[in-house]
Formats: C-alpha cells, sequence, structure tokens
C-alpha cells in the first residue's frame, strides 16, 4: 500500500520543473557536435532539429531571434558542433538543446581548443568570483584597449559621451585580429598596470566569427587580464559571442555599449540623485532646526530667568571653599603623620646604621673565627706532637738507637737485601749487610750456630 505520510507529494508539474532547474543550473553552457536529422521550420520561423551521432540522439532548438548571428543557417545533414543550454520542455517532459550559434565541423578544432583551454583555466582557478576585483562606480580615468578603427570604440565613446562627457578616457590602440592581436593586447594590459593612471580597464571589440575573435582566447591574453591589479571589463563580440577573456575579466559586458553603461557614472542619474539627496538634506535639516528650537524654548520655561540663580550659586561657591579648606587641612595633618611615621621607620632602616651593625657583627665574627683557628692549630699541634713521639717510639731508627741492628743479604747475594731473621736463611761464606743506627756493615758468615751446632769454614 502506498505510504501517504511522506512530507510532500510532487505533482508532474512540479517534478518537470524541478528536473529543468537541476539541468539548467547543472549544464548552463555546453558544447554538443552531432549530425542535424529531421530538421523543419514552422511558420514560427524557430528551426527544429534532432542532433545524433552512432548511439544517441538529442531534440535541439534555434529560435528566430538567434538565426540572425548565424552566417549560414544549418542544413539537414550537415555536421556542426553548437553551444547552448539544456532546459525541459514541460508539455511534453523532453530534455533538449536550446542552440545560440552553431559552426561547421570544420571549424570545430577552434572550439575544442576553445573548450579544452576554459576548462585548465577554470581548474586553475582564473574563472573563480573570490579574485574579481570590484569595478569602481566613479573611476578617475577609464582606459579602453581596443581598434582605432573598429566601430566598437565609436560606440563606447558615443554612449560614455552621453552618460557623462567629462570622463577622462584613455585609449590604447591595439589590433583585435590576426596573430599579432594577442602580444599586442597583454603588452597594453602590462603598460597600463605600470604606469597606474586608470581606474578601470576595459577590453572592447565588435562581433565576429570564432576566428576573428580567437586573440581573446589565448591563454596569455587570459592569464595577462587575471594578473591586473587594475580591474579588467570585457566588452567583446555580440551578446551571445563569449570568449576565455569574459570569463577571466572582473565583469562581462555583452557590447562596448553596455560596457560604456556600466563604467561611465550617468550623469543625469547623478543629477537625479544628487538633487533627491539635497532636498533630503533640506528637510533633514530644517527639521533638526524646528526640534532644536523646540527644545530651547523648553529649557528656557525651565531654567527662568538666570540671574536668579546667581546669588544661589555665590553661596555654594562659598561652601565649596570652606569644605575644601577644611579637606585640605585634614588631608595635610594626616600626609605629616604620615611622614613622620615613616622617618622614624626610614631612620631604623638607615644604611648608615645597618652599616655600623653590619661592622660590629663582622669584627666580632672574625675575632671568634680567629679565636677557633688558633684554638684549632693548637690541637693541631698536640695531635702531631703525640703521633711523632708514637712514630719515634715504633720507628726501627729508635730501635736501632738502643743498640740492635738489622741484618740483610748482601747485594751480591740473590736475592740482595732480603732481611734476615733466622740463621737458616743463610749459610757460611755468604755476604750480610748489617744497618747500625749509624752506618752500615759489609760482613761474610764465618760460623752459624743452630741449636748448639757450630758449623765453620
Amino acid at each position: 500500500m502506498l505510504d501517504l505520510s511522506t512530507p510532500r507529494i510532487l505533482t508532474v508539474t512540479e517534478l518537470t520543473r524541478s528536473i529543468r532547474g537541476i539541468l539548467e543550473t547543472e549544464f548552463p553552457f555546453v558544447t554538443v557536435t552531432g549530425e542535424i536529422s529531421n530538421l523543419r521550420q514552422p511558420y514560427s520561423g524557430h528551426l527544429y532539429c534532432t542532433l545524433k551521432d552512432e548511439d544517441s540522439q538529442l531534440k535541439a532548438v534555434l529560435f528566430k531571434t538567434q538565426q540572425k548571428y548565424l552566417r549560414e543557417l544549418p542544413e539537414e545533414g550537415q555536421k556542426i558542433i553548437c553551444r547552448g543550454r539544456i532546459s525541459v520542455y514541460e508539455p511534453r517532459g523532453e530534455y533538449q538543446l536550446i542552440i545560440d550559434y552553431i559552426e561547421r565541423l570544420g571549424t570545430g578544432e577552434l572550439q575544442i581548443a576553445f573548450e579544452n583551454l576554459k576548462l585548465k583555466l577554470a581548474r586553475e582557478g582564473l574563472f573563480d568570483q573570490e579574485p574579481k576585483k570590484e569595478i569602481p562606480r566613479f573611476p578617475a580615468s577609464v582606459a579602453l584597449i581596443t581598434s582605432p578603427e573598429g566601430a566598437a570604440l565609436y560606440d563606447f565613446l558615443k554612449v560614455a559621451l552621453q552618460r557623462f562627457p567629462a570622463q577622462p578616457i584613455e585609449i590604447y590602440p591595439v589590433r583585435v585580429q590576426g596573430k599579432e592581436a594577442a602580444p599586442e593586447i597583454c603588452e597594453a594590459l602590462a603598460a597600463l598596470n605600470r604606469l597606474k593612471r586608470s581606474d578601470v580597464i576595459v577590453l572592447c571589440r565588435g562581433g565576429g566569427s570564432i576566428e576573428d575573435l580567437w586573440p581573446f582566447n589565448e591563454e596569455s591574453v587570459a592569464r595577462a587580464i587575471f594578473q591586473s591589479d587594475i580591474p579588467v571589463v570585457s566588452a567583446i563580440g555580440h551578446e551571445i559571442d563569449f570568449t576565455i577573456a569574459d570569463f577571466v575579466a572582473d565583469l562581462r559586458t555583452a557590447t562596448p555599449t553596455a560596457a560604456a553603461e556600466a563604467v561611465v557614472p550617468n550623469k543625469q542619474v547623478l543629477a537625479e540623485h544628487i538633487q533627491r539627496l539635497t532636498l533630503i538634506l533640506s528637510r533633514t535639516v530644517l527639521q533638526s532646526i524646528r526640534e532644536k528650537r523646540h527644545q530651547v524654548r523648553l529649557q528656557q520655561r525651565m531654567l527662568g530667568d538666570p540671574r536668579s540663580l546667581i546669588s544661589h550659586f555665590f553661596m555654594y561657591l562659598d561652601n565649596v571653599h570652606s569644605s575644601m579648606a577644611h579637606a585640605y587641612k585634614s588631608f595635610l595633618y594626616r600626609r605629616t603623620m604620615e611622614l613622620e611615621s615613616l622617618s622614624g621607620r626610614l631612620h631604623k632602616l638607615s644604611p648608615v646604621q645597618q652599616l655600623s651593625y653590619k661592622q660590629q657583627w663582622t669584627r666580632e665574627v672574625s675575632r671568634r673565627l680567629q679565636s677557633m683557628m688558633l684554638q684549632d692549630l693548637q690541637r693541631k699541634r698536640d695531635r702531631l706532637s703525640a703521633a711523632t713521639t708514637l712514630l719515634d717510639a715504633m720507628s726501627p731508627l729508635g730501635v736501632l738507637g738502643r743498640g740492635y741492628a738489622v741484618v740483610r743479604s748482601g747485594q751480591l747475594e740473590k736475592p740482595p737485601g732480603e732481611l734476615i731473621r733466622s740463621s737458616k736463611q743463610v749459610a757460611v761464606g755468604k755476604n750480610l749487610e748489617v744497618i747500625l743506627q749509624e752506618g752500615k756493615i759489609g760482613c761474610k758468615v764465618t760460623e752459624i750456630k743452630e741449636d748448639g751446632r757450630d758449623e765453620r769454614i
């Protein structure tokens, strides 16, 4: 069963219009190539046909108003490249291509190059709205890059003269057709940016074929427009003509006449606007004067005669004077007491007093330190004397002084200098060294007594 609780149920018309809105938004301008079939032209003068290729077909319409911009009308079976907008014909629910411009397939190479460059620059952000500069409403000077021999120049100047005769316009002559046109346009944009004499630059040219307008589809011209610090307005071709320069420019106008209307202020409109502002200002000033007069009268009624208030202000002045004198004396007394208190504290904390105290403390500490050092030195001397006495008692030299001697093996023996503690360490005929308290004696063993037995040589 159908669920009727959904938020909204669309009618066929509403759904068809929604689809048309999506198509017209997502595909504002498309370029399509195909073969013309079923070409017909009813009494209205519009051309209806079907564009087809090997696998698909698309209905298309070329309105009568657009046919005047074509050099020749399309024919049955002809292969073309056309530019237009996708829309939906609501009564039949069919989507179709509304054609703005048609070219034979022979010229399609330029169109393909146009579309490829357009896609490339769009990806780089040259067509984005954010970096586009605002066109000044009242430019001090307008620079016009155009051919001095073209009708576009006279159309622009004619409208500019009608709108604001005093508007300064600087004409920078360039070629607008041919191979030399693009470099000259780039040089003109660079020169005007170096001079910085103009507030806005207008690229101006009349209509023509895609070949005629090709200098304005050059990548160098597009990048020169994008890099310009001065706002650039494009006025190239007729209303249906679109170039790469139109997408990069800060403002695109359909014709040179429209460019003049967009850039040059309208003197008559400005005069009428100034007149309206003058009238509004006059009314505002008069209204303000009336309000101020009314406020003055009200204040006069509330104030009364100012002379009657003078005596009151005299008494008020005397009272304030007395209060100030009393407050000053109280303030001075408090500050005097605070000064005496701070003086006493300062005397106690005087650097001289602190220095005297520190000197006394230093002398006392020095005296104590000297006494402690003397006491410690005496203790060290006593300990040294005791240690010396003990060392003398334990020293071998002390033992030798009491008549004892130290016997060691002689220098010729092995090992030499060995300490002799037992008769078993020597043999008859061995050399010995006897160390006395004073001097040494070298001798040879001639007799050994061990356990009551004698050993002689």
